[in-house]
């Protein structure tokens, strides 16, 4: 399912009738081209990093951050690999073979295109959430991984593992995610989201995971687990 499909389903709306969007590049950091689309919101409520997955792009994925909270603040940045002409965060080597070691460069890269955003939209400490889907939700759940100082907070998908046997060094204490996943999901496969809901509760992070019935996507019943996730204040508090 591309982010236009998905999108769609979860939302109702068209995916490219989002209005109020700003596309920018980042200006000002050393070797960084970044096409992204920024929109300001509520100085009450969080900043939804929105990652898209593969063969959609920064603009489809917004209206899923609408769907989630109209008032937030919405940074979604494009990704940076390309596959048979479809968008990607990272390498993959086959159908659920990823790059790992792209995939720690690119999560590396996140982190820091999160910190130029901070600076550059003036968002200060508020409250960063990424929301993921398929290979935007695996980017996402590496970096919270690999980079905690730059990112506590995910709501994931159809995401799964994304680091393989890669030793890791990081204690999560401060880390909360939202797995939400499908019981035949045959592209992030259930074991691999317990895998990463193991791994990520070994090393202190606050883990929810909601599963349901079928495949790879976003379900209403998904939308509604993050709704709820959301409402807590311990998600949403800076």
């Amino acid at each position: 399912m591309s982010d236009h499909t998905a999108a769609e389903a979860a939302t109702g709306l068209p995916a490219d009738q989002t209005p109020g969007l700003t596309v920018g590049t980042p200006a000002g950091l050393p070797d960084l081209d970044w096409p992204h689309v920024y929109r300001a919101g509520s100085p009450a409520a969080p900043v939804l990093l929105m990652l898209h997955g593969t063969g959609g792009n920064e603009q489809e994925i917004v209206n899923l951050a609408d769907a989630l909270d109209p008032d937030a603040t919405v940074l979604a940045p494009r990704g940076r690999v390309t596959e048979g002409g479809m968008l990607r965060w990272f390498r993959r080597l086959a159908e659920g073979v990823f790059d790992v070691d792209d995939v720690v460069r690119r999560s590396g890269e996140l982190a820091g295109f999160i910190a130029w955003a901070r600076q550059r939209y003036d968002l200060g400490e508020r409250r960063l959430i990424a929301v993921g889907f398929s290979n935007g939700a695996n980017i996402a759940l590496a970096t919270a991984l690999l980079h905690p100082e730059a990112l506590d907070r995910v709501i994931a998908f159809s995401g799964m593992f994304p680091l393989d046997d890669r030793e890791l060094g990081t204690d999560l204490p401060r880390t909360s995610v939202l797995l939400l996943s499908g019981r035949t999901d045959p592209m992030a496969p259930l074991a691999r989201a317990v895998r990463v809901a193991g791994v990520l509760t070994a090393r202190g992070a606050q883990v929810d995971h909601e599963l349901r019935d079928g495949g790879h996507g976003i379900a209403a019943t998904d939308v509604a687990a993050a709704l709820a996730w959301l409402a807590r204040p311990a998600q949403t508090g800076a």
